[in-house]
This record gives structure tokens, sequence and C-alpha cells, in this order.
């Protein structure tokens, strides 16, 4: 088969290694990929938010099968333009990308099928929702309603802190994505990712992970896309994964359905933890980031065949086979992110590590200069493996860390602690 990655990341880089894998795969381009992703694919220049330019790309390239990676493209359509021209590809629909694309779209379909998730309401007025955060207090959270790159959510600890997030929504500083707000309870107890496929009918579980979200040690400093993961998650217990997916994942699936926008693709689904209790955070329509690299270490080659079943609507036929190991992921992010940091510095010692089912550094934001490779984003590198225990697979990940000579860089040197 020829297949085509949409998207340039560490998910991407992580996906294209999986499917490259599996013997199915015979040519592999990725657009528009980065400086990892081009030591194992081919590159192309894409715009991957243009349906008709992607449509165009695959029939010049006689592409089988495209997998769509970050969210962006869903919620632009590039899933339904495929599917109009007859082209298979992997990712929901427009109006089923909608569970991420809009806050306020995701609690109205938990409320029609009554799914547990925070108390909430929505506000399109800065003052009315000032008046909001007044009258319940703080801890709150305050959410832009759109799609803001996996940030526009603030965790307010005080009541100054919400209306400030206000003030920055409403200003604009997450676009079009802010001109909406929705403001939750705080939910207290252990978040975790659940990722699940779905083929518009069939629910199949492909694992969970947990993710640092903090820039800095101790879960503390800014909010980010995410510094760090590991899987499986140890606090989604097998009893608690089961009720998540009776009370919320099958009810949302069922409930998107009966509005005639079934739901095909992964649906990954934030859940607050307390209790032996789960309630949705969020729901994602892609995978997560870094929670993809740790996933696609553990499932390896069967990704693209679980991936291809999603597609053709055939998961009620499929089994994951997984390894009874764990993965983790440490992030190395450019000095200054999440906020301004330089672009260009080098990194060196790369070349040196090894690259096997059990050790990988994934690419996120890097690219190719002089025959060395350049930081050309805020998150990195995704220095990721595996081990028997998580210990194991923490004291692998933290040695390659060691190895990487990149004076530019930093990273958090605690993942994995909630669990460990």
């Amino acid at each position: 088969m020829n297949i085509l990655v949409l998207g340039g990341g560490g998910r991407e880089h992580a996906l294209a290694w999986a499917i490259k894998q599996n013997p199915k795969c015979d040519r592999l381009i990725v657009a528009p990929g980065n400086a990892g992703i081009a030591q194992l694919a081919e590159c192309a220049a894409l715009d991957v938010l243009d349906g008709a330019a992607v449509v165009a790309f695959c029939e010049e390239n006689a592409v089988d099968f495209v997998v769509i990676g970050p969210e962006a493209p869903l919620a632009a359509g590039v899933a339904d333009a495929l599917a109009a021209a007859g082209i298979l590809a992997f990712g929901p629909s427009a109006a089923a990308a909608r569970l991420e694309a809009s806050k306020a779209f995701t609690k109205e379909i938990c409320d029609a099928c009554g799914a547990p998730t925070a108390a909430y309401a929505r506000f399109t007025q800065a003052e009315a929702a000032k008046d909001y955060i007044r009258r319940m207090g703080a801890p709150i959270v305050v959410k832009a309603d759109g799609l803001a790159a996996g940030k526009g959510v603030i965790v307010a600890m005080t009541e100054a802190e919400a209306l400030d997030g206000i003030d920055e929504i409403f200003g604009g500083a997450f676009g079009a994505a802010g001109a909406e707000v929705v403001i939750e309870e705080f939910m207290t107890g252990e978040e975790a990712s659940f990722f699940v496929l779905c083929d518009g009918e069939t629910v199949l579980p492909i694992g969970s992970a947990q993710d640092h979200k903090r820039a800095f040690d101790g879960d503390t400093g800014p909010n980010t896309g995410g510094m760090g993961a590991y899987s499986p998650a140890p606090v989604l217990t097998g009893a608690i994964a089961e009720a998540a997916l009776a009370q919320i994942v099958r009810p949302t699936i069922a409930e998107m359905a009966r509005r005639g926008t079934p739901f095909k693709g992964i649906l990954y689904a934030g859940l607050m933890i307390e209790n032996g209790a789960a309630r949705l955070v969020e729901y994602n329509v892609r995978f997560g980031d870094p929670e993809c690299q740790v996933l696609m270490m553990r499932l390896g080659a069967q990704v693209l065949d679980l991936l291809l079943a999603c597609a053709e609507g055939r998961l009620d036929g499929m089994a994951v086979t997984w390894a009874e190991d764990h993965a983790l992921s440490v992030v190395m992010a450019t000095n200054g992110y999440p906020g301004d940091y330089a672009k260009g510095s080098q990194i060196r010692g790369l070349e040196e590590l090894p690259e096997t089912s059990l050790e990988m550094v994934f690419h996120a934001g890097t690219a190719e200069r002089d025959g060395g490779i350049v930081a050309s984003g805020g998150r990195v590198l995704n220095v990721t493996a595996r081990g028997a225990s998580l210990t194991e697979a923490r004291e692998r990940a933290y040695g390659l860390v060691d190895r990487i000579d990149w004076p530019g860089g930093f990273c958090r040197r605690d993942i994995g602690w909630r669990a460990l």
C-alpha cells in the first residue's frame, strides 16, 4: 500500500515509525514531516488544511490510505474531502470532529447521553462570564471553546486568575477559538488519557496513558502541550476503564450516530478519576502528543492493521495485542518554551543513539540545516523507551536524554513520578 500521513510533529513521527514496520506498507509519505521523519519516509510539501490539495496529491501519487494526524485538518473537513473522492482515510468528519473543535458541543453531547462530566456554563460575553465566576468562586476552569493548539484552558486557583483568563480569551489571545468560553467546575482527582478506536459503531480500547502538562519538575510552571507521558496509566484500572466505556464513551458514540454524524477514528477521552469513578474532562479526536509516542512504542506494526480496520468499518473483528510492558517519553523543549523561544539551536549526538523497538527518539520540532539537526519549534524531541517496569523504561529514556548534546534545550527530570 501507498500511505500518506498528514502532520509534522512527534505524534506523526511515532505513527509513521509504527506504520513503516508493517509489511503492508510499501511507500510511506508524510506531509510536511520533519528532519526525523525524513530518515524513514518521504516528506512532501503540502497544505494539509486544503482538502482539494490533499485529494489531488493522493491521486497524483496513487495513495491508498491517508492517516490524518493533527486536529486542524479534521476540523477543516479534510476527511470529508477524501471520502467524497473515494480515498480511504483514518480520521473523523468535520461534523464528528466537533467533539474536540467545540467544548460547548461536547458538553451538549454529554447532557444528551448522560455522560458524567463537570458542571458548566457557556458565554459569548465577557461581563456575563465574569459575573458567573464571581458567583461561583475559585478554583474554577475557564476554556476557550474552539481549537487552541492544546492551549486555551486556564485552571484558575484564584478568582483573579479566572477573571484575567476571561480577558485573555475574549481579548483575542486564541483567535476565533475564543469567540465563546466554557466555564467549568474544578474537578479533583487524578487525570488519565483513555484511547479508543471507533468505526461509527464498534468501540475498541487501545490503551491508556498519563501526561505531564506543567513545564517544570513537581508539576510547577506554566501549562504546556505536554512535557512527557507514560503508558499504561496505573490509575485507570480495568474496572474503571470498563465503567468509562459503559457510561461515557459508548453513550457518546451512540449519540453521535443518532444525530447522523457517526464518529470514525480515534477518540481520546481525558478522564478525571476520583474514588474509583471517572468523569470526562474533554475529548480529543486524534492521538495525543506525547501520549501517541508511548502508545506506538507498545503497539508497533499492528497499528496499521487497526487503523485500516477502523477506516473500513471492520473493528468488530479486531483485537489488540499488548506486550506486558511500560513505555515512557520525555519531551525535550527549547529554552523559554512555552513562552518566547529562539529557533535554530544545534542539536548534536542524535545520530549515535539506538533506534530499536525499545528505544526511539521521535522528532517533533526539528529541521535539517547544513547536514545537522536544529530546533524549529517549542517541543522538539520525544525521547522514548520501553521496559519491563516503568522504572526500567524511565531509566532507559533518561539514559538517552543524557547522551543528547543540546545546550539550547531543557526537559523535566521527573516524568512518571505519580506512578512511581
